[in-house]
C-alpha cells in the first residue's frame, strides 16, 4: 500500500496515541487465528505476562488485508505497538511516516542476533536496519501427508522423486476412495502454491527475477515459468469438489480426517495435526515439493511501531526479546507448527519435520525468500490475482496467463 505524502503528514498529525493506558500495556495487532496459532499465541501471551506485559489483543484474520487495517489503525490515529506483518512495503511506508523502528539493538543486547540463521537475518533486515522479531521459520511448499491412508492406497510419497511421479500415483491413491491431492482454493492459497512451485520447478535464479522488486519480463517467457501454470491446471484438474473458497485449516482436517492423502501448502500445517493429537512419523509424514530445485522459506515477522514514549519502546524491546528467548521460541514453534528460529534451541524439543526443514535451511543455493520480503505490494497482488483466475477458470490457457503477467507488469512498473 502506498500513502501519498498529504496522507502521512495528516496520519503524523493525528499523533501516536496508542489504544493502551498503561506503560506495561502493548496493543499487538495480529492475524492469526486458526486453533494451532491461537494455541501458540498463548504461549507468547504468558511468556510476555510473566515480564509485566498487558497484552491487549486485536485480531484481523490474515485473508481479510491485514497490512491494509494496519495502516488505517495507523493513520486513524490508534495505532499499535506490536504488529505481525511480513510485508517489506508496509514497513517502507511506516519508515516514510517516520514510525520506523529498529530492533537490532534488542537482539544484540539479548544475545539472540549471533543464533539467527542467514535466511532469518535476511527476512527480517529492511534497509539495513532489523526491523522485525522473528518468531518461527516455515517451508511454504511441503507435502504432508496421511501415513494411514498411503499405506492404505499402496503408495510411499518418500519414493517419489519428481511431481510426475506423484501425479502418477493419482489414479491408484483415487481408486483407493481417497482424494490425492486436498486443495484450499483461496486466492492467497493458490497464490502460495504458486511461488512454491515457482521455487520448486524453476529454481532460484529464475524465481528471483520473477519475485524481485522489478521484475524481469524475460523470466515470464521461460519454459519453467509455463510449467508451473501447467501444474497448477494439473492439480486444480484433480481438486476435490468442496475445494473451492475452503481456509486452509479445513483443507488440512482433509488430510487428517483420512478424507485425502495430502496438502502442499506451508509446515504450518503441523499445528494442526499436532492440535488434532497426531505426532510426525507416527501419523503423518513430510517432505518437501518432489524434484525441488529449491524452496521457499517464509519467516514469521513482527514488528514494532516506532515514535512512541519511552515507556512503550522499552516495553517493545523487553517484548522482542521474551518471543525469541531460545526456551519460549522453541515451545512456540512446536504448537505452531514451525522450526525454531535461533540454532541453540533444545533439538529434543524438535520434532522429525522441524529437522527436514534445518536441513532444508542448511543449503544455502536451494533456498529463496518468500515474495512479501522482495516483491511490490502490487505485483504480488497481480500474481496471486492471476495465478488463481487462472485456477478456477479451466478455459483459460497458459498463454493468456503469460500475457496476463505482462500486461500487469506494464500496468504496475511503466
Amino acid at each position: 500500500m502506498k500513502l501519498a505524502p498529504m496522507t502521512l503528514n495528516a496520519a503524523l498529525l493525528l499523533g501516536v496515541s496508542t489504544l493502551s493506558a498503561h506503560a506495561e500495556d502493548l496493543v499487538v495487532f495480529q492475524s492469526w487465528s486458526s486453533p494451532a496459532e491461537v494455541a501458540a499465541l498463548n504461549v507468547l501471551h504468558e511468556a510476555v505476562a510473566e515480564k509485566g506485559i498487558n497484552w491487549i489483543d486485536i485480531t484481523i484474520p490474515h485473508d481479510t488485508g491485514s497490512s491494509v487495517s494496519l495502516l488505517n489503525l495507523v493513520i486513524g490515529g490508534q495505532p499499535p505497538n506490536i504488529f505481525s506483518e511480513n510485508n517489506t512495503g508496509v514497513y517502507r511506508d511506516l519508515t516514510e511516516m517516520g514510525l520506523g523502528r529498529d530492533m537490532t539493538a534488542a537482539f544484540e543486547e539479548s544475545g539472540a542476533l549471533e543464533h539467527f540463521s542467514d535466511a532469518v537475518r535476511h527476512a527480517i533486515t529492511i534497509d539495513g536496519e532489523i526491523r522485525k522479531m522473528p518468531l518461527g521459520v516455515h517451508i511454504d511448499g511441503m507435502v504432508y501427508y496421511n501415513l494411514e491412508v498411503a499405506e492404505a492406497a499402496g503408495v510411499d510419497p518418500t519414493s517419489w522423486g519428481s511431481l510426475d511421479d506423484m501425479l502418477a500415483d493419482f489414479d491408484k491413491i483415487t481408486e483407493a476412495g481417497y482424494v490425492p491431492l486436498a486443495v484450499g482454493a483461496q486466492q492467497w492459497q493458490i497464490g502460495y502454491l504458486t511461488h512454491a512451485l515457482m521455487a520448486t520447478l524453476a529454481g532460484p535464479e529464475i524465481y528471483n527475477q520473477f519475485y524481485a522488486l522489478e521484475p524481469d519480463e524475460a523470466a515470464f517467457d521461460t519454459a519453467e515459468v509455463r510449467s508451473v501454470f501447467e501444474w497448477l491446471r494439473k492439480f486444480q484438474q484433480a481438486a476435490d469438489d468442496g475445494s473451492v473458497n475452503r481456509d486452509w485449516n479445513m483443507t488440512t482436517n482433509n488430510v487428517i480426517s483420512g478424507q485425502a492423502l495430502m496438502q502442499i501448502h506451508g509446515d504450518w500445517m503441523k499445528g494442526e495435526w499436532r492440535a488434532a493429537g497426531k505426532e510426525p512419523g507416527t501419523d503423518f509424514g513430510c517432505i518437501p515439493i518432489p524434484g525441488y530445485r529449491a524452496v521457499a522459506v517464509t519467516v514469521d515477522g513482527w514488528g514494532a511501531l516506532g515514535g512512541q514514549e519511552p515507556e512503550i519502546d522499552a516495553a517493545q524491546m523487553l517484548f522482542a526479546q521474551t518471543v525469541t528467548d531460545p526456551v519460549v521460541n522453541a515451545e512456540f514453534a512446536s504448537v505452531k507448527g514451525a522450526t525454531p528460529v535461533r540454532d541453540d534451541v533444545d533439538l529434543s524439543t524438535v520434532d522429525v519435520c522441524s529437522q527436514r526443514v534445518l536441513e532444508l535451511l542448511a543449503d544455502n543455493d536451494r533456498q529463496v525468500n518468500n515474495p512479501s520480503v522482495t516483491v511490490d505490494a502490487d505485483w504480488s497482488n497481480s500474481v496471486w490475482e492471476i495465478a488463481f483466475n487462472f485456477w478456477s477458470d479451466p478455459e483459460m490457457s497458459v498463454d493468456d496467463a503469460i500475457a496476463a503477467l505482462h500486461d500487469q507488469h506494464d500496468v504496475i512498473f511503466y
